[in-house]
């Protein structure tokens, strides 16, 4: 795009990744302005740092000398996007804007993979925070501890960001330190194919790195090994909680209230790591940043008590509400791997009775993976299943959330249809001393837990 252009209009701007850019370039002396629909902690945010927000879309806003940047959210049929095609105004999807952003940093850090990238670019981005390293950084959620989604400094030579497979434009990004956590099979409106797809779209990335580029890999990952046997002449670092040989392993470890195991690299011990994030996933995810940071030249000794005080990310294992009776955990997974995990690290700790709250995300998403969605309630004691969250989908006559109710045989499953605010006043009817309650899913359905706290 033309940088010499600054006066930049996100359409959709109260959005979680379209916000941060805005922040970003605001931070970095570009003229940003924006609408959205709705007012946002990220809308107030940028407000705060002088950004022009508009709430609803209006094709009055756009002006002759725009850049416009768009979300795949955007339908042809917006009005601010139909003018600025009037005025003939230049149009980049985020991805563009992201990849701009990494070009104005020395060093691009980017974590990847369909599950844990968030968590490890928010950890990553946390803890050179904490230890006053001053980077720049782009996360898909809040970073608790932080209580933001992006910063920048001045003086900031390292970008960090979480880099979405969702569309394909991954391919777009030249980070100089990559990890990719796992590929497995999603998005199935992008990936026809399925992994197939996923995995060629990733050796299609790689592939246009940089020579110098660092890939971090972790090899107990199905799909990563596939990976792996495409691109196997490239700089490949690789972490494990498997496999000894990895050049980053973690042994002894002790999953309860918090994760702690032993740190290896490349064969020799080198010290013990506390997490307050528990499940093996959240071992993955914290070795995965060690190995980017202890190779970009980071102290371990000094990242380590970091690594600790880090409480997670907002909609990751998120503590809404809690009383003598009950308590209620917010949680973004949306993919039954992800909910196996969640649910997994919900018995661990608490021997309470475990009411999972399902809303699933995609129809496309619900039918290619129907049977496993049906396979990853199992550790639930009550099921609750609310409306698809479409997300742009088309309704389907098969693959709902009714029919889902139905199918999944679970000793315990209810439908329960409506608004997030008249299925959660349904379902409190039901909520009995000694439960513990979990939101899941990455829709709207975090607001049924907002609400139960209100009514309980």
């Amino acid at each position: 795009m033309d940088t010499k252009n600054k006066n930049l209009h996100f359409i959709a701007i109260g959005g979680v990744g379209q916000s941060a850019l805005a922040k970003i370039l605001k931070i970095k002396g570009y003229n940003v302005s924006g609408s959205d629909i709705k007012e946002s902690k990220y809308t107030k945010e940028l407000r705060d740092l002088g950004v022009q927000i508009n709430i609803g879309h209006d094709k009055n806003v756009i002006k002759e000398n725009m850049t416009i940047v768009l979300s795949s959210a955007i339908k042809e049929d917006n009005e601010e996007l139909i003018r600025a095609k009037e005025l003939n105004l230049p149009l980049y999807h985020r991805s563009d804007i992201l990849k701009l952003i990494s070009e104005l940093y020395d060093c691009f850090i980017g974590f990847s993979g369909t599950h844990g990238k968030t968590t490890t670019s928010g950890l990553c981005s946390y803890v050179l925070e904490k230890i006053n390293a001053h980077p720049a950084y782009a996360s898909g959620g809040i970073i608790q501890g932080l209580n933001t989604n992006a910063n920048s400094y001045p003086d900031s030579k390292i970008f960090i960001a979480e880099l979405d497979e969702s569309d394909g434009t991954i391919i777009k990004y030249s980070p100089d330190f990559i990890a990719i956590n796992n590929l497995e099979a999603d998005h199935f409106d992008f990936y026809k194919n399925g992994e197939e797809d996923l995995i060629n779209t990733f050796k299609t990335f790689i592939d246009n790195l940089k020579q110098s580029s660092k890939i971090f890999i972790n090899i107990d990952d199905e799909g990563n090994n596939l990976l792996i046997k495409k691109v196997s002449d490239k700089n490949i670092i690789t972490y494990s909680i498997k496999n000894k040989n990895a050049d980053y392993f973690a042994d002894n470890i002790k999953i309860s209230g918090e994760n702690s195991f032993d740190l290896y690299v490349k064969g020799k011990y080198i010290t013990e790591i506390k997490t307050q994030l528990t499940g093996f996933h959240n071992v993955i995810n914290a070795l995965c940043v060690i190995s980017v940071l202890n190779e970009k030249g980071f102290n371990i000794n000094d990242i380590r008590p970091y690594l600790y005080s880090f409480s997670g990310m907002k909609r990751r294992y998120e503590k809404v509400f809690e009383n003598e009776n009950v308590t209620v955990i917010d949680d973004y997974a949306h993919h039954p791997t992800e909910i196996k995990a969640l649910l997994e690290n919900a018995k661990k700790r608490t021997d309470k009775n475990i009411v999972a709250i399902f809303q699933p995300h995609r129809y496309t998403r619900l039918k290619a993976l129907w049977n496993d969605f049906l396979n990853s309630f199992d550790l639930a004691d009550e099921l609750f299943i609310l409306d698809t969250y479409s997300a742009g989908d088309k309704y389907d006559e098969k693959y709902n959330s009714k029919n889902f109710a139905s199918a999944i045989h679970h000793k315990c499953a209810k439908y329960i249809k409506g608004n997030m605010d008249d299925a959660a006043r349904e379902i409190s009817k039901y909520i009995k001393k000694n439960d513990y309650i979990i939101t899941i899913g990455a829709g709207d359905v975090t607001k049924t837990g907002y609400i139960l706290k209100e009514v309980l």
